[in-house]
């Protein structure tokens, strides 16, 4: 009998070619490893405040010139890696200046490893600090760790659907000897054009913030209520927001 599959010469099997890996992201900039939970918490609102936010041009930036003092700021992105570099009032005569370096790379598409050096020196005094930081980002939660000689810092950010989101933050200060736990929850209202946040911390301090957006107007409404039982104090706010 005839060979009826018709199989072609090893020889002549197509070869697959080597599976290629998707490169490492960015990992963002430093101040940005706890944003999305902080996200979720409420600004403090008190008193009456009119924003307008409104666009010159695309090419437009403004800058803001300070006189007394003076700093650079560098930032360099790599594919897979962010540094930065800043350094404040640098005085050559007197001896004296501030520089603040971070980087972050990806370790993996979920991990994010890096860190933050602080140093001083001005005469008659001189110091560093050096903070380790850690990200790890699953489907539908973050996990953010800075540990260092000044302290810690750790949040975690949970989303459950597309309506409520929640976080937590953990802020130990080894200088002022004060350590603050807070939660915060985000619930959003698509329906009604709504936004609302609230918090709740070891300092017995309760608030929340309820936005309203009203369209077709590029207007948002914002009332905001804080109260702090350990020092007895209230206070509210009350803002609106056109752009």
């Amino acid at each position: 009998m005839g060979n009826t599959l018709g199989l072609a010469p090893m020889g002549t099997l197509p070869r697959r070619g080597p599976r290629r890996e998707e490169p490492l992201p960015n990992p963002g900039s430093f101040d940005e490893l706890h944003r999305l939970c902080k996200d979720v918490f409420p600004a403090q609102m008190e008193g009456v405040k009119l924003v307008v936010n409104k666009v010159l041009s695309s090419h437009f930036q403004t800058q803001q010139a300070k006189f007394l003092t003076w700093q650079f700021d560098g930032e360099y992105r790599g594919d897979d890696y962010t540094a930065t570099l800043t350094l404040g009032n640098p005085d050559l005569i007197g001896e004296s200046v501030i520089m603040v370096a971070h980087f972050l790379q990806s370790l993996t598409h979920r991990l994010v490893l890096g860190g933050e050096l602080v140093y001083h020196r001005r005469p008659g005094e001189e110091g560093a600090i050096l903070t380790l930081a850690g990200k790890y980002s699953a489907v539908h939660w973050v996990a953010t760790l800075n540990v260092g000689s000044g302290g810690a810092h750790a949040s975690y950010y949970h989303r459950a659907n597309e309506q409520v989101q929640v976080g937590v933050e953990f802020e130990a200060n080894t200088r002022l000897q004060d350590t603050t736990f807070s939660f915060g929850y985000h619930l959003t209202l698509p329906q009604a054009n709504m936004v609302f946040r609230g918090l709740v911390d070891s300092n017995w301090c309760v608030g929340a913030v309820l936005e309203k957006k009203m369209p077709p107007l590029p207007v948002t409404l914002a009332l905001g209520a804080f109260l702090n039982h350990w020092r007895n104090r209230f206070h509210c706010g009350f803002s609106i927001t056109v752009g």
